[in-house]
């Protein structure tokens, strides 16, 4: 592979020296470096298990699970770079993913041997060095050397350089990851056109069905979470606590900004940076009437005393862990009769979405019993034109019109983990210890909803919690963060 250029840097605007003196200069005096040998890291070995599972299911092929590259925002300007979540899962690699990497597990006898190409620390007697903007060591900080990563992750590498070779050897026998880098699918797809017009490889529909295979199966390895992945999503949950608890010792300068909730995700994102890596996805801080836009993202109206402010935010961790957590707080100190009578059924649905949760049941036993609640209630207030029974039936569902979204999903290195996996796997599946995945009933009544009174209309509430199923049952990893009205109220006063 050709060094790296830097297709965005323009030379239209550039000012980097060029002469030859310069370059003598700039590659000259520079103390050696010291590389200590670092001891692996904890999630090594347990992604190595990772690793033979797949192996086990996937024998004789050759996998391909690229890290993803850099994506533009904006001109010249990228988006922080995060790894593929299989890539993350099968290499223990995380915040510290040098973008471009690839790892790649080539069949042997007896499984496969993993091996991660990278591209490393470049010499300072290169231009790369000090002119490529993109990835030049002056520019986006010093990358480690290969045996820095092979001792920390405890794999093989290689020189992303060297990667042609795989490429250029690619066959019917090779899966990958489609979506985790444009590019490089490109370059096996190229090589794939060739095979099958001189051999009749692989056909192009052949290879994006392979490919979507391949992302199912590496979705699938992660419904079971090991004992590091929970022990990441508690910290993760942890350090979330902190930042809802955060916000609320803000609520005074929210509460005077004409935009409070630009100051609330900005209070809870300040946490995500201190304690973690980032947010796991774009916080939802929805005050008033907002709260009854189930992705509100916007964050740009103003809270007001008397509002409730649903905030929906998860901190990810350095691993790429993240948690996922919903509580609506009365920014007041304390609810109106309606807006707690709106709450406690929310969470007398969450509470029994979590009694039934044990190994054994169906996932969408989860969602089942949670809607049974909010039928049995706004059936209750009168709000809908059938008994909750009747509406219960599929045919009908009026009281999905407050909740039309679901209750449960899986939670891990993304916060909607494992979508690629088979419905039977998924909402259909059996539920097995170690699995993680949230609870968030909620009420939403419209401002403009006529089929409700008018004291009930523009309350939004939703209440998310954490959960790992155990042996026997199930854990809420995240019931240290108040969730009762009355333990809301008094950690809204203490705030």
């Amino acid at each position: 592979m050709a060094e790296q250029q830097a297709p965005r840097a323009t030379t239209n605007r550039s000012t980097t020296p060029g002469s030859d003196t310069f370059k003598d200069f700039i590659s000259s005096r520079w103390a050696d470096r010291s590389e200590p040998t670092p001891s692996p890291r904890e999630q090594a070995v347990y992604a190595a298990a990772r690793r033979s599972r797949l192996s086990a299911q996937r024998p004789g092929e050759r996998l391909v699970v690229p890290a993803g590259s850099t994506k533009v925002r904006s001109n010249d300007c990228d988006y922080p770079f995060r790894a593929h979540s299989a890539f993350s899962h099968l290499t223990g690699w995380g915040s510290d993913t040098v973008p471009g990497s690839v790892l790649v597990l080539e069949p042997v006898a007896d499984g496969h041997e993993a091996t991660l190409y990278f591209r490393p620390s470049a010499g300072r007697d290169s231009d790369e060095f000090y002119a490529n903007p993109e990835i030049g060591e002056f520019w986006t900080g010093p990358r480690p050397s290969l045996a820095q990563v092979g001792a920390d992750l405890g794999l093989a590498t290689r020189d992303l350089a060297e990667l042609d070779a795989v490429v250029a050897s690619s066959d019917e026998r090779t899966r990958l990851v489609r979506e985790a880098d444009d590019a490089l699918t490109r370059r096996f797809d190229d090589v794939h056109a060739v095979v099958a017009e001189t051999s009749g490889g692989a056909s192009p529909v052949d290879l994006v069905a392979e490919g979507d295979a391949f992302a199912r199966d590496l979705s699938e390895l992660r419904l079971v979470k090991d004992e590091y992945e929970i022990a990441q999503v508690r910290q993760a949950v942890a350090a979330t606590g902190r930042g809802f608890s955060d916000v609320i010792d803000d609520l005074d300068a929210v509460l005077a900004h004409p935009r409070g909730e630009r100051l609330v995700e900005g209070t809870f994102n300040r946490r995500a940076r201190a304690d973690g890596n980032t947010v796991g996805y774009d916080t939802i801080a929805a005050a008033g009437d907002h709260a009854c836009v189930l992705h509100w993202t916007r964050n740009d109206g103003p809270v007001r005393d008397g509002d409730l402010i649903l905030l929906d935010a998860g901190i990810e961790l350095e691993s790429l862990y993240t948690a996922d957590i919903t509580r609506t707080l009365p920014v007041s100190g304390r609810f109106s009769d309606v807006q707690r009578l709106v709450y406690d059924a929310v969470l007398d649905a969450a509470d029994a979405a979590f009694a039934v949760v044990r190994p054994g049941i169906r996932f969408r036993e989860i969602h089942a019993t949670a809607m049974r609640v909010i039928a049995e209630r706004t059936a209750e207030w009168g709000f809908l034109p059938v008994s909750a029974e009747e509406s219960l039936q599929p045919d009908h569902q009026y009281h999905r019109r407050y909740m039309v979204h679901g209750t449960s999903h899986h939670l891990g290195l993304d916060v909607h983990d494992c979508a690629a996996a088979r419905r039977d796997l998924y909402l259909d599946g059996v539920l097995e210890p170690g699995m993680v995945f949230t609870i968030e009933p909620g009420l939403y009544f419209q401002p403009d909803d006529l089929t409700v009174p008018e004291e009930f209309r523009g309350i939004g509430v939703r209440i998310e919690d954490d959960i790992v199923v155990t042996a026997d049952g199930a854990e809420n990893l995240s019931v240290g963060i108040p969730r009762t009205a009355s333990d809301v109220e008094a950690w809204v006063a203490r705030g």
